[in-house]
């Protein structure tokens, strides 16, 4: 087990806690990263382009200038692609792009992400992280003192409404839980802030 110092909101130190290597400290996985952040992206797509295709646009019925005599190249519809108001090719039309990874190549990319962002120390664990009320100047001191970067992703064990409106208006922070965070969020953002009970509850859920 690696040790890493805790923080408070302060920026001070505040003790020392272990992390499981099989958690933070493996060899990441490129390609499991790489699979998962793809398949996260895909399934986020929307799927509603459409086109119509020369049986859907108006127009067509008789042949728009007869067929030798006028120099130009010899055309039976106005529907036809190669003409200005024509359909498109292979047009695309609504559908979903969705598709499911396995799950030990999922959990593998979680892990990868976890223990990269240990090894580049780019992980930063708090004591706790506590708000009396909604302030998002108090959050913005907090990543100050912690120096985080301009993206970082905070994760809590449980939901704190104080927390996450404070992080709300800030371009490049997000909150997230243990149970809703995923490899494309930590890879996207520079610093990875954790309180020390998600750790714990990072721990019992990839054990």
């Amino acid at each position: 087990m690696s040790k890493v110092t805790m923080l408070n909101m302060a920026g001070q130190e505040a003790g020392q806690i272990e992390l499981k290597d099989e958690i933070f400290g493996i060899e990441p996985n490129q390609n499991a990263v790489h699979a998962v952040i793809k398949n996260i992206l895909a399934n986020r797509r929307q799927g509603t382009q459409s086109a119509k295709t020369r049986a859907e646009v108006r127009g067509g019925g008789r042949k728009p200038f007869r067929q030798k005599g006028t120099g130009r190249h010899r055309q039976g519809s106005t529907t036809d692609p190669s003409q200005i108001g024509g359909g498109v090719v292979f047009a695309p039309k609504p559908r979903s792009y969705r598709y499911t990874l396995p799950k030990k190549l999922r959990r593998l990319a979680m892990l990868s992400a976890l223990s990269s962002k240990a090894a580049e120390n780019e992980l930063i664990v708090m004591d706790e992280i506590k708000f009396d009320q909604p302030k998002t100047k108090e959050m913005i001191k907090m990543l100050e003192n912690v120096k985080a970067g301009k993206k970082a992703l905070i994760v809590m064990a449980e939901k704190d409404e104080n927390t996450i409106r404070s992080a709300a208006n800030i371009k490049g922070v997000r909150t997230a839980l243990v149970t809703t965070m995923n490899v494309y969020d930590i890879i996207n953002h520079t610093n990875f802030i954790v309180t020390k009970e998600a750790v714990k509850k990072i721990e019992e859920v990839y054990s």
